[in-house]
């Protein structure tokens, strides 16, 4: 989505109604941000709507982007807000030999996800129910459509956030095919984007 260099467009001051229910569709959708979100959107600071192209809005604090959103999709978080807060969000795992494919802004592809080294919900040796599951990791399946943040095994950040394509229990049935919608990655357009 990001691949090229991005030209933001005019910034512009959201109205504290529209912040309010920007906030509250962040809440709605990743619950597990309730407790820092006085912290990510403080209710008395100013947030800022970024126009992207391709329709495309960033919304920041202070020149911290924080989450886009495409038209009517889901609003995405930016991979700083990731970095901050990883708990709090849905995670996957790619393998290695993804990472250069993934970061050069390549589609994920379903076997980087289901090798040895990647990991979905209810693998065996995700004892700790880091990855995958609704609501930070309950071992659950999780189902087309839903936001995901990707991990790569040996790697302490996360690296792209992104829409599955097809749910996690029909990835283990196939093993091929495309895993996630284009998103976020590092490195691309949006990570480079200066909003000072």
């Amino acid at each position: 989505m990001f691949k090229k260099d991005i030209t933001p467009g005019p910034k512009t001051k959201v109205k504290s109604s529209a912040q309010r229910g920007i906030r509250q569709k962040v809440l709605d959708q990743y619950p597990q941000l309730e407790p820092y979100i006085d912290d990510i959107m403080p209710k008395k600071e100013q947030l800022d709507l970024v126009k992207l192209p391709d329709r495309i809005a960033l919304y920041a604090l202070s020149a911290v982007p924080l989450f886009f959103q495409h038209m009517d999709d889901p609003l995405l978080p930016h991979l700083t807000l990731i970095h901050r807060y990883p708990h709090c969000f849905t995670r996957l795992r790619i393998d290695r030999g993804a990472i250069r494919f993934v970061l050069s802004g390549a589609s994920l592809m379903v076997p980087g996800l289901t090798s040895a080294g990647g990991r979905l919900p209810g693998n065996a040796d995700d004892t700790e129910g880091r990855y995958g599951g609704k609501d930070g990791g309950d071992g659950g399946e999780l189902d087309a459509g839903e936001v995901v943040v990707i991990e790569a095994e040996g790697k302490e950040n996360a690296c792209f956030v992104g829409v599955l394509k097809m749910g996690t229990g029909e990835m283990k049935r196939v093993r091929k095919g495309q895993a996630l919608e284009g998103g976020h990655y590092l490195g691309d357009g949006l990570w480079q984007l200066n909003l000072a």
